[in-house]
């Protein structure tokens, strides 16, 4: 027995869940890649100071979670702890937003990572799927963010969720809340921790989890009634696309999300059959990133939804994906010469698109009709030396056990004939 086993705070992903992995990464990227999003794939390591800028020095992310590294060259370097400052990163080098074509989406898919507390739905290694629209401030691209991450969940066969909604108003109504906060919170008995993170971005202390943080913000001021009427305009169309649209949310006016970069439309999907780690999904609009990291003034809108979390969510719901069988046709021969045989008919099945294995290392016949069964297949191929000189194979029905020869020149076409 090995005596490694996989990190702390991670998982191996194996079969025959990662089938299950696999189609909600497809689910979720469809509806993107119908709305014209194209694929983009960035390093799982950027400049500490992408993120430090981007994310925020405010953020949990940035202050206590963030996988650093200091290479040989003496280059500052972090795991990603998420994907879209990345994502715009990639897009400014590559000067996409200077082609003409406004927005820029891409979406993407891949692992992100952070030092926290491990739980279940909680992992130091995760797995997101992302949709960014970079270049344009129109609350119907909100929108269409928005309903393209409900259309996905709902494709999966997911409906225990809720989508909470809230604005973070602007550069010009921002700042005037701000200080509204800044002294409401100045009245609170807070740790020192807290009140730091209070003088950097006071917005974060609403996201603090704590209950007793939580206690003293009743009565708090809401950003919701400081909103400019630009940004309230905003929010109402957004709303409003929503509702025609039939996507439901809830007012969430608390609202933050854990990244300092959002503007005005900020949302969460959260699952209500997940306990604590309750979010399988969320976003917002974010049009100062790009200038914090460097770049024009680029207005954008995103999400990431968690490919772990929407599995977990599906377990706690009872929905199982209806996935196709990993194999479609079991071989099994009967000596070398029924194997050499089998072996060139397997390959010529799999070139015709038909999904198929064959039984290696065979020590009975037995042993390896318990293998194809247990494969998921079909359909067994059997054959002998008998059947050779007859120049069939036998063809198994493995779900009603009918069983009928056919001819070895026919058998591609035939099985393609019951749709495989």
């Amino acid at each position: 027995m090995s005596t490694f086993t996989a990190p702390k705070g991670t998982y191996d992903l194996l079969p025959p869940s990662s089938a299950t992995f696999l189609a909600i990464r497809e689910a979720i990227a469809a509806p993107a890649r119908r709305a014209g999003y194209g694929y983009i794939e960035t390093p799982v390591f950027e400049d500490v100071k992408l993120f430090s800028r981007g994310v925020g020095e405010s953020t949990d992310i940035v202050t206590k979670e963030m996988y650093t590294l200091t290479t040989k060259g003496g280059d500052e370097l972090a795991l990603r702890p998420e994907g879209t400052a990345s994502v715009l990163r990639a897009a400014l080098q590559a000067n996409l937003h200077k082609q003409g074509n406004l927005p820029v989406k891409l979406w993407y898919s891949g692992s992100y990572y952070r030092y926290e507390r491990a739980q279940k739905g909680r992992y130091r290694q995760f797995s997101q799927v992302g949709a960014e629209a970079i270049g344009a401030e129109d609350p119907a691209l909100d929108a269409e963010l928005i309903i393209l991450a409900d259309d996905a969940f709902r494709a999966l066969g997911l409906s225990d969720y809720s989508l909470l909604l809230n604005s973070l108003g602007d550069k010009q109504c921002r700042p005037v809340y701000r200080a509204a906060l800044i002294e409401f919170l100045a009245g609170l008995d807070l740790d020192e921790d807290t009140r730091r993170r209070a003088e950097i971005n006071p917005l974060r202390v609403l996201d603090d989890k704590r209950e007793a943080v939580q206690a003293q913000l009743v009565g708090a001021p809401m950003l919701r009634d400081y909103l400019c009427e630009d940004c309230k305009a905003y929010d109402e169309k957004v709303r409003e696309l929503l509702t025609a649209n039939g996507v439901a949310f809830v007012d969430d006016p608390k609202l933050v999300r854990g990244l300092d970069y959002y503007t005005r439309t900020t949302f969460e999907f959260v699952h209500n059959g997940l306990g604590a780690q309750s979010a399988i999904g969320g976003g917002g609009r974010y049009d100062g990133l790009s200038e914090m990291i460097g770049g024009p003034a680029l207005p954008s809108v995103g999400w990431a939804l968690g490919v772990d979390r929407t599995y977990l969510a599906l377990e706690a719901e009872g929905v199982t994906l209806d996935l196709p069988a990993a194999t479609s046709v079991y071989a099994v021969a009967l000596g070398e010469e029924a194997k050499n045989v089998l072996f060139a008919k397997v390959i010529e099945l799999r070139r015709a698109g038909v999904a198929t294995d064959l039984a290696f290392g065979v020590k009975s016949i037995k042993n390896a009709m318990k293998s194809a069964d247990r494969s998921g297949a079909r359909f067994a191929l059997v054959a002998g030396d008998r059947d050779l000189a007859e120049g069939v194979v036998q063809l198994k029905d493995l779900t009603t056990g009918e069983q009928n020869p056919v001819a070895l020149d026919a058998l591609v076409t035939t099985l393609k004939e019951k749709q495989l």
